[in-house]
């Protein structure tokens, strides 16, 4: 038989509810008496029914961390989700609460995981680590109208969303400005990711600077599929651009490899610059030209966002931009 809260409120000589009240640190319980009844515990092996408790309390103190679907080897190991979840966890630490993290390889069985974790009161919301146009498990927490907070920019639900993230329309012209301003006219936008909205959103500021110019500008890029990579090459020898815009730090590695595979240098004939300013950008020369998202402030400050709206439900949702900062390495060259 387990050890029941009325066996430790009997070996003190105290009500039950002195023990519920002992192990939720209620102020009403005086110090003496909370350490007799942790002793009681100890001694006879006292274990709390968390999933009893999560039931009785209003909030269970654990936020779920929605992973994107994880479909590609490349996408498992982008270390922009360790950064923000390690920053995550440390802010969760700070505000006393936990982080769960939820992950599927398909979108059905992730919308099957935050559904069961939210049903059976394991977590108190999400954070989604993504964003995607059609997205059914973004539909169930507005549906069920489940707590939840973004790092992105949704396509919909604007007025139901709380949203922490950079200006990605300026980081992509902030990117595209700072080629213009070495010199360069010809510039491309490559990416292996076009789903969600950061690149778009991206692609469009590299569009509007290109636009205030009225210089050409090129359709983006995609290098997913080995037809692309030779339809790269082609398009290098045809067009001659002097530098691209990689979509992160981790594309930008193999982009290097393919310019190099297809006889040009980096950056003598074709300068990079890319995003996220992760540990990618200095693990081989040359080092990437980056333009650091402060991972580390979007997590800490979605934290703080979902606690918000948690507790302050009628709360007005918001949008929160995190500054940006270009870091000079070497693959941008500047040219007469």
């Amino acid at each position: 038989m387990s050890v029941t809260i009325k066996d430790v409120a009997k070996e003190v000589g105290v009500a039950p509810s002195t023990v519920s009240r002992t192990l939720k640190d209620h102020p009403s319980i005086s110090q003496e008496t909370k350490e007799k009844v942790r002793k009681a515990m100890d001694k006879l092996g006292y274990v709390p029914n968390v999933s009893a408790q999560n039931l009785a309390n209003k909030y269970v103190d654990t936020i779920g961390i929605i992973l994107p679907v994880i479909g590609s080897k490349e996408r498992k190991s982008n270390p922009f989700y360790l950064e923000i979840i390690t920053a995550m966890n440390e802010e969760a630490s700070k505000q006393k609460v936990t982080i769960s993290v939820a992950s599927a390889p398909t979108q059905e069985e992730l919308l099957a995981n935050v559904e069961l974790m939210y049903r059976q009161k394991r977590v108190d919301g999400f954070i989604l680590l993504y964003v995607e146009e059609d997205d059914m498990v973004l539909d169930y927490l507005v549906k069920n109208k489940v707590p939840f907070t973004m790092i992105g920019q949704p396509y919909k639900y604007f007025n139901e969303t709380s949203c922490v993230d950079n200006d990605n329309q300026l980081l992509g012209y902030t990117a595209t400005k700072h080629l213009l301003d070495k010199g360069h006219t010809k510039i491309v936008f490559t990416t292996n990711n076009q789903k969600e909205n950061f690149f778009k959103e991206r692609f469009f500021g590299y569009q509007k600077c290109l636009m205030e110019e009225n210089l050409e500008m090129y359709q983006a890029m995609p290098l997913i599929e080995p037809e692309s990579y030779l339809a790269f090459d082609k398009f290098l020898k045809e067009e001659k651009p002097t530098a691209c815009i990689a979509i992160d730090d981790m594309f930008a590695l193999r982009l290097i490899q393919m310019i190099n595979l297809s006889g040009y240098k980096v950056p003598d004939d074709i300068s990079v610059i890319s995003f996220n300013n992760s540990v990618f950008t200095t693990l081989l020369h040359p080092y990437i030209t980056s333009i650091d998202v402060n991972a580390t402030q979007l997590g800490k400050t979605a934290v703080e966002e979902f606690l918000t709206q948690l507790k302050e439900p009628t709360e007005l949702k918001k949008r929160v931009i995190i500054p940006h900062m270009l870091i000079e390495n070497e693959t941008v060259m500047k040219i007469k």
